[in-house]
Formats: C-alpha cells, sequence, structure tokens
C-alpha cells in the first residue's frame, strides 16, 4: 500500500487572479494568494566585464541561479516590487490558461514548500484546470509535476465539475446543472450533464472580475477624484469588493443616488504610498454601474454586447433537448466575480424573462397546444468564492481518488502523455 494515500492529499485551484490551496477534507482553503510572482531582473542581462569568455559563462550561470532563487509570490511580491525597481512582476495565469511556465514553476514551489510547508513526495495532488485547456498543457502540468517535485500521484480537474458538486443545495449531488464561472480574467458557462462537461456548448466571455476593476477606474478617473496613478487600480479593485452590488433598475438607481446622494455616496480615504499624505475620494455611481457589465455590456465596450442572461440561455439551448430542462433548473454560481450583493436575484429573473418570453412565441405560433412551464432556478452559496477548492477537497477525500490519479510509476512507464486525459471515476461524487 503507498503510504502516501493515508496522508491528505494537496489541492490546488489554480485561477487567473488568485490561487487557492491547502489539504483534502478541510471546509476551506488554508490560504488565498494572488496569482503573481516577483523575480529580481538585477541578475539577469549583466554588462560583460570579465576578460575571459570562461569566466563570463560562470557569471552568467551564477546570476541565472540567483535570479532562480531570489523570487516572492503573492502579497510578497506586491510590496517587494513597490519597494524595489529591481523585481517585475509577472502574472503565470492569463485568461484562465497559463502563459508563463517558468513563474508557473516557481509559485508552485513557494505554494508547497513556503506555504504548506510539506513534503510532495509524500502527497496526492489534485490541480485544476480551465475548461478549454488544451492538452499539451496538461501535458507541461504533469511533467513539473512529476519531474520537478516528484510528487507521489496527480489528478487534473476541470473547475466547473468540482464547482457544480459544491454548490450542489441536495442531499445527493447533482451533477446535471450550468456552472456560471466568473473570475479574474476569464469568465465561463459550461453546462454539464450526469458529471461530463458538454464540450461543444462551452461559452465563454470576454468579461471578468478584472475588467469590472478597469470600470471602477474609468468611472473615478473620468470624475476627476484624486486618487494617487500608481494607487488607482488598486484602489478601483477594493472599491469593487467592498461596495459594489447588483441593483434591479438602472435608471431608478440613479434617482436614488441623484435624490439621497448622503446616504447612497460612500467616502474612500487612503495614504498616499510616496509621501504619506491621506486623501479622500467619493464612491458614487460605480457602485452598482460596475457589475452592471455583465448584464449591459455596452457601457464598457463595443466588441462584446451580449449580456449574461443571453449567454446562458444560449448555452443552454445548444446542449442536448433531453438535458435542457435540468440544466435550467440548477445554474450554479462559482467565482469571486459572482459575490455581488443580489447578482443571483437579478440574473434568475432576466434569465426567466427569455425563457417565459419563448414559451409565450411558441403559445402564440402552435395555439392549442401549450408549453409545459419551465422552471429557472439560480444558485448561489456563501462558498461560491472558492467552491472550485471545496470541490476538489472534498473530490481529494474519496477513496477512489486515489485510485484514479496519475502515479510516478504510470508517468515513468507511459510518459506524459497520460496527462492528456481526465478520468472520472465511478462514485467520484
Amino acid at each position: 500500500m503507498d503510504p502516501a494515500t493515508s496522508r491528505p492529499a494537496v489541492v490546488i485551484d489554480n485561477g487567473t487572479g488568485y490561487t487557492k490551496i491547502g489539504f483534502a477534507g478541510n471546509v476551506e482553503p488554508c490560504f488565498i494568494v494572488p496569482t503573481v510572482v516577483a523575480a529580481n531582473q538585477s541578475f539577469v542581462n549583466q554588462p560583460r566585464v570579465s576578460s575571459t569568455k570562461s569566466s563570463y559563462f560562470s557569471a552568467q550561470y551564477n546570476a541565472g541561479v540567483m535570479a532562480d532563487l531570489d523570487f516572492y509570490i503573492g502579497e510578497e511580491a506586491f510590496s517587494r516590487s513597490k519597494s524595489n525597481n529591481n523585481y517585475n512582476l509577472r502574472y503565470p495565469i492569463k485568461h484562465g490558461q497559463v502563459d508563463d511556465w517558468d513563474a508557473m514553476e516557481k509559485f508552485w514551489q513557494q505554494c508547497i514548500y513556503n506555504y504548506l510547508r510539506c513534503d510532495p513526495e509524500d502527497h496526492y495532488f489534485l490541480l485544476t484546470e480551465s475548461p478549454l485547456t488544451a492538452p499539451e498543457s496538461r501535458e507541461y502540468m504533469g511533467e513539473i509535476m512529476f519531474e520537478t517535485f516528484n510528487v507521489a500521484g496527480l489528478y487534473m480537474a476541470v473547475q466547473p465539475v468540482l464547482a457544480l458538486a459544491a454548490g450542489s443545495t441536495t442531499s445527493k449531488c447533482e451533477m446535471t446543472g450550468v456552472v456560471v464561472d466568473v473570475g479574474d480574467g476569464a469568465a465561463h458557462v459550461v453546462p454539464i450533464a450526469e458529471g461530463y462537461v458538454i464540450g461543444s456548448s462551452i461559452k465563454s466571455i470576454p468579461i471578468a472580475g478584472k475588467d469590472v476593476t478597469h470600470f471602477v477606474q474609468q468611472l473615478m478617473q473620468e470624475r476627476g477624484e484624486h486618487v494617487p496613478p500608481e494607487e488607482s487600480f488598486e484602489v478601483a479593485r477594493k472599491v469593487k469588493e467592498t461596495y459594489c452590488y447588483t441593483c434591479s433598475d438602472i435608471v431608478k438607481e440613479f434617482n436614488k443616488h441623484d435624490k439621497e446622494p448622503a446616504k447612497y455616496i460612500k467616502q474612500w480615504r487612503g495614504t498616499k504610498p510616496r509621501t504619506g499624505a491621506p486623501y479622500s475620494c467619493d464612491i458614487g455611481y460605480e457602485r452598482f454601474l460596475g457589475p452592471e457589465v455583465f448584464f449591459n455590456p455596452e457601457i464598457y465596450q463595443s466588441d462584446f454586447t451580449t449580456p449574461l442572461p443571453a449567454v446562458i440561455d444560449k448555452c443552454i439551448q445548444s446542449a442536448p433537448i433531453d438535458t435542457r430542462r435540468a440544466l435550467y433548473k440548477n445554474i450554479v454560481l462559482s467565482g469571486g466575480s459572482t459575490m455581488f450583493k443580489d447578482f443571483h436575484r437579478r440574473l434568475q429573473r432576466e434569465l426567466k424573462k427569455i425563457v417565459d418570453a419563448r414559451i409565450l412565441a411558441h403559445d402564440a405560433q402552435l395555439g392549442e397546444i401549450k408549453a409545459q412551464p419551465v422552471e429557472v432556478n439560480v444558485v448561489s452559496h456563501p462558498i461560491q468564492r472558492y467552491a472550485v477548492w471545496c470541490g476538489g477537497s472534498v473530490l481529494a477525500s474519496t477513496p477512489e481518488f486515489f485510485t484514479a490519479c496519475h502515479t510516478k510509476a504510470k508517468y515513468e512507464e507511459y510518459g506524459a502523455s497520460i496527462c492528456r486525459t481526465n478520468p472520472i471515476f465511478k462514485g467520484m461524487y
């Protein structure tokens, strides 16, 4: 028996904005770390001052070694880059896909050794991936985990499947539904039937949490708020997370803010990083205009103007006809950008309008033959910010998980190509 199966598996949910890490069996992740790496660039591309070729290449080698060792991740990376110009920020994941594998390997190294403080050889690992991840990316992930960290076993799970498992509100987990996963850098609408992703019906949305932050930042700049330029994006992000909410009617919300500004306009106070002088700014219309980009994207950009409820409806309508009612009945929210107040109510109401309008048009066309009403239910729950990680924690706690993992022996026998597939085993959920 493999001794690693007696220890809790390590669960790492890799996100564009934040990565959630912890051990299987816990109800929430141990750490939520910004997915960013600050590497020291002063060692790289040093001027050639050595007289001999051998001493020059030796210096370059030593510089490369030091550059590999001198780096920080998460909040430490942000603070280090602000205090020292030699540290450049690198974001390993862009739009849900790993873009910089060297930085991603460094990030995982710090997560395993400095945060979790565990020996990867003694644990099985569950990593998450975007629903549109290429098979080659799974191979790279498997190579790093087995070759660099020598993990005991590896399983790569699709994020929406885990979110659906975590978002179930019944005693028996319903593995048929639609996952609306809106993170910091990517947004997907993924239909799932009996635990299997309907790949042909996946819809991607070019609007995510970072776009909401940019829009809030833009609104504050256009109004002339006195926020230090180097702090404007960070202030906009904190304003979004603290004050933004979803309104039911945008016109009524404008009127409420105009009639009672003292009640609805908030104050943001901060300190300038360079001088230490205090500053303050008003938080007004952007409180409800930020999340509004999901329902009226044209106020933010002209390239993509399809509202999120319409995207969800198109996704379900493109799925097999015998699954559609079950999909409408179980729409699960996932990701930090779905945490806005009343977001699920607004989404359910507007999606219900689209469905009811279709049924009325059908009844008017066919006359006596009446269509059965369709139940639309959007599921919101307290853990939807890290629902993917929670689903992975539950999955990695089952005995079947260890038998489904790719082990080091399998990797050495078959190579990295075994990581291209994601096995779904009986009793998985």
